[in-house]
């Protein structure tokens, strides 16, 4: 019955702000705005494929996170230039001041982070080739690339 995730949902503060955020910053696609709810939907890659909806909430914001598909070398060699052009700061997960991806060795996947205008925490996310390693944590793609040689079968 499932076969992948459509859509997702998040509160905004402001729906015109976050509107043009996502479309124009991002680059999502606008899709539709709800006359009768402060509600707009996006189109995330190719029409109908993939869905955002920005709710403007009033009251009891709560911030969320949602992650869009990356490839492993759009994260590596643009994702930190394609923030920063956007005035967007790039984060790992780890929060240690540093704009390098990690990897989510359980996964195993890298990622890294940033925010919207009113906090939603945004990442872009690469599933990585090979098996999981739980017990290495979330390290470094070169700590990745070094396990992973030396540790073929794992």
């Amino acid at each position: 019955m499932i076969q992948g995730l459509y859509e997702t949902h998040i509160q905004v503060r402001d729906l015109e702000i976050l509107t043009k955020f996502y479309t124009e910053i991002l680059g999502l696609k606008f899709a539709h705005r709800d006359e009768n709810r402060p509600i707009v939907f996006l189109w995330i890659g190719e029409d109908k494929n993939y869905m955002l909806g920005l709710w403007e909430v009033t009251e009891n914001f709560q911030p969320r996170h949602f992650a869009f598909r990356s490839s492993t070398e759009d994260i590596l060699n643009y994702s930190n230039t394609y923030l920063t052009k956007r005035n967007l700061k790039p984060y790992n997960f780890l929060k240690n001041e540093t704009q390098t991806p990690m990897v989510f060795a359980w996964m195993p996947a890298l990622a890294i982070y940033f925010n919207d205008p009113d906090g939603n925490q945004l990442e872009f996310i690469s599933i990585l080739e090979g098996d999981p390693n739980p017990q290495l944590g979330v390290i470094s793609y070169e700590n990745w690339l070094m396990n992973k040689q030396n540790n073929p079968f794992e």
